[in-house]
């Protein structure tokens, strides 16, 4: 198949590629950096630079790729595009996120319509924004949490409009969980090891995580089996941050996390924070695995911490 994958060199771009060249898959993978494509290049892939703000940059690379398949994972999350984590002020932070999951998205979806592409393969995010009541394990039945009247409720609808206008053209959205492994953790990890990264309270709040390489085969075959509906794209065990965080301290060779009241947390970091750790609701993965016959490599993040800190 010819594969268009619009994000080609981000975190989990870098992971896919690959994965889609090694299946006998032509890919196109697009960048915003002229300097990145002779990387792309080098692993066998044709590299585009492409805007994906802008509608113009979006339907050329598109017609000229004239893909079977379109796979968005454009964001703008990283320090180079966005500056350092900010949860206190998450919209800020994700501003550019949040275009790309809209404008970005239409723009995609009308280059997909004019060059008669057939199938659009989205990242959504299901890690700790499951709806907050009833159980802590959430399906895809379930709805994620609006984020009404506070700082992630431009992030929230961003999800949804990225959902809702891909599933209207017959694509699938995966939920990635919290992504892990080469690149994607070290802000966090930093963090941890300078013990800034605190248990918030009870830390009863759940969070689902998936290993970079775990997502890029749930992607994979997305693709090639031209998915439709919405999965959740997660590891086997949703948990507690009283339970991954101080693991993930031990993986990292850090003390153990300190813990704050709830209050001094919200000063401090803001709400989005407390929320995760006191209230977050984590995901199940049993739709992907028996639809699409996903497996994974780290079923745990315990041993993907593990692993990933050596």
């Amino acid at each position: 198949m010819r594969v268009f994958v619009a994000g080609g060199t981000g975190v989990l771009g870098r992971r896919l590629v690959p994965q889609l060249l090694a299946r006998g898959h032509r890919v196109t993978a697009t960048t915003t950096s002229s300097a990145k494509v002779a990387s792309l290049e080098r692993l066998g892939a044709d590299g585009v630079v492409m805007d994906g703000l802008d509608a113009v940059s979006v339907g050329h690379a598109v017609a000229r790729a004239r893909p079977d398949t379109i796979v968005h994972q454009m964001t703008a999350i990283s320090v180079a595009h966005a500056g350092k984590p900010d949860l206190k002020h998450i919209d800020r932070w994700f501003a550019t996120t949040i275009r790309l999951r809209t404008e970005g998205t239409d723009h995609l979806l009308a280059a997909a319509e004019a060059t008669g592409v057939p199938h659009v393969v989205a990242q959504s995010y299901a890690s700790w924004n499951g709806i907050r009541r009833g159980g802590w394990v959430k399906t895809e039945e379930d709805p994620l949490d609006p984020k009404t009247d506070t700082v992630v409720r431009p992030g929230a609808e961003a999800i949804r409009h990225v959902e809702d206008m891909v599933l209207k053209a017959g694509g699938a959205a995966l939920r990635y969980g919290g992504l892990y492994g080469p690149g994607a953790t070290d802000d966090q990890v930093e963090l941890v090891r300078k013990r800034k990264f605190p248990l918030v309270g009870s830390g009863a709040g759940h969070s689902s995580w998936v290993h970079l390489d775990d997502a890029a085969r749930a992607t994979v075959l997305a693709v090639e089996q031209r998915a439709r509906g919405v999965f959740n794209i997660v590891d086997d065990e949703p948990a507690p941050a009283n339970e991954w965080l101080p693991w993930l301290a031990t993986c990292a060779g850090a003390k153990s996390p300190m813990r704050v009241p709830k209050w001094l947390a919200r000063l401090v970091a803001g709400d989005v924070a407390v929320t995760m750790m006191t209230e977050g609701r984590g995901f199940s993965n049993a739709k992907a695995k028996r639809e699409l016959g996903w497996e994974l490599r780290y079923p745990s993040w315990r041993q993907g911490f593990e692993e990933d800190l050596a």
